[in-house]
């Protein structure tokens, strides 16, 4: 079953008379439960697409359905209850919550939720004991490694047991061996937990590891190879 369809999207940015055209047309399905990596050279539109399934960014034209949903219709509350409900993000720069512990971050879509607050920190402390950061809880993001920051921001995204988790660069500022290590933990949680991952990536060995690798060229799919 497709969990996010793309047909015939086309986004558009204007800077004063300038037009650039980040996605010319672009069709593409995601099943439930693949492990996809979007791959191309820069200006790809790779960043592009994966706001447009997550959400962030509407499209210039064409539509797009998640979980279900044609989120092209709905309003910005109903977008921002798709996001909290359906959908992880993990982000190139982490994006945590600076004054926030690990356990808090992890918490805060839990708290959007209304989750109580005792449910909230069993689970929060459970996903970072499964993302090995069980001696991490009260660790704030600057007393910890980039690997191990980026292991919250996982934890984080699969808190509010998502459908979807979107991966944008997440090996991007991490060495070959964290960012090996941080694949292999997005691996199991997909097997084990049925989450559906899709990566946009520039790096070998995120496409390497994905089942499926689309590559984007001028804003459009120039290839899809499903592994």
């Amino acid at each position: 079953m497709e969990i996010i369809e793309v047909r015939d999207v086309h986004k558009t940015y204007e800077a004063g008379k300038v037009e650039t055209h980040a996605l010319r047309g672009t069709t593409l399905s995601i099943g439930e439960g693949e492990f996809t990596a979007i791959a191309g050279p820069s200006g790809s539109g790779k960043t592009t697409l994966l706001n447009l399934m997550g959400c962030l960014d509407r499209p210039s034209s064409g539509s797009i359905s998640v979980a279900g949903k044609d989120v092209t219709a709905l309003s910005e509350t109903e977008l921002s209850m798709l996001r909290r409900d359906k959908i992880g993000f993990v982000f190139q720069a982490y994006n945590l919550i600076p004054v926030l512990t690990a356990r808090e971050n992890v918490e805060f879509v839990m708290l959007l939720q209304g989750v109580p607050d005792e449910e909230r920190r069993r689970r929060a402390e459970a996903i970072l004991a499964e993302v090995g950061l069980a001696d991490y809880f009260d660790r704030r993001p600057t007393e910890m490694s980039g690997g191990q920051q980026q292991r919250v921001a996982v934890g984080r995204a699969i808190a509010a047991e998502p459908a979807i988790v979107l991966a944008d660069e997440p090996t991007a500022n991490l060495d070959s061996q964290t960012g090996s290590a941080l694949l292999d933990l997005m691996r199991k949680l997909n097997e084990e937990k049925k989450i559906t991952f899709v990566f946009s990536t520039h790096d070998r060995m995120v496409m390497d590891r994905a089942r499926r690798l689309v590559h984007l060229r001028d804003g459009k799919v120039a290839d899809d190879e499903r592994r």
